[in-house]
């Protein structure tokens, strides 16, 4: 261990461990058939220290979800510049989506979020709005564009989905709903570019 590294709190290993525990059991079991008690046993912890660290099943999920967020980014997403091209900034904020949807742990939690969710609407839509809840980035983005009278909509929400709808056609459904192998690098390009393409095209 490198000592200029603080050591790391019992506390803060049990809730990785918690964590890891719970990951290997959704992907093994599924959501439904997960229990608390599965989790504690897997990470060699009581019951009660994973209530501790997490109210419930579907936090415990959602954090595992906001954890392999964090993990695919390096930073805070790039802000809006009134000085830099438009389509270089949009490229940036999509391979940067790009790099999470072709994050294999990631794509395995979201079958689990979406094969639970098939089950139970209320579930789904509660894990629906987690998986996209780092969205916003696009959403602000397009915002401000629009308000520097370099974009032109009056809806940045629904135009920030439609270019999610471009680029979740070829790097999130397919490999979930049909099991296709995650983008290449030059396929991501390609998808960023394009959706970018496009989508200056109806906006700028």
């Amino acid at each position: 261990m490198d000592p200029s590294t603080p050591p790391q709190r019992l506390t803060d290993r049990k809730r990785v461990d918690i964590i890891n525990a719970a990951i290997e059991e959704f992907l093994a079991a599924g959501f439904d058939a997960t229990s608390m008690d599965r989790i504690a046993a897997r990470a060699s912890v009581s019951k009660r220290t994973v209530y501790n660290h997490f109210p419930s099943k579907e936090a415990l999920f959602a954090a595992i979800l906001r954890q392999l967020w964090e993990a695919s980014q390096s930073g805070d997403a790039p802000a809006y510049r009134a000085d830099e091209p438009l389509r270089a900034q949009l490229l940036a904020l999509l391979m940067r989506k790009l790099r999470l949807l072709n994050d294999e742990a990631f794509l395995s939690l979201a079958r689990v979020a979406i094969a639970a969710g098939i089950h139970c609407p209320e579930r789904a839509r509660e894990m629906v709005a987690r998986l996209g809840e780092k969205e916003e980035d696009l959403t602000v983005w397009i915002r401000a564009a629009a308000a520097d009278g370099r974009l032109k909509t009056s809806d940045p929400v629904f135009a920030s989905q439609q270019l999610q709808g471009l680029v979740k056609s070829f790097a999130f459904w397919p490999q979930i709903m049909m099991g296709q192998p995650p983008l290449s690098n030059r396929e991501q390009k390609k998808v960023a570019e394009a959706a970018a393409d496009m989508f200056l095209a109806r906006y700028a």
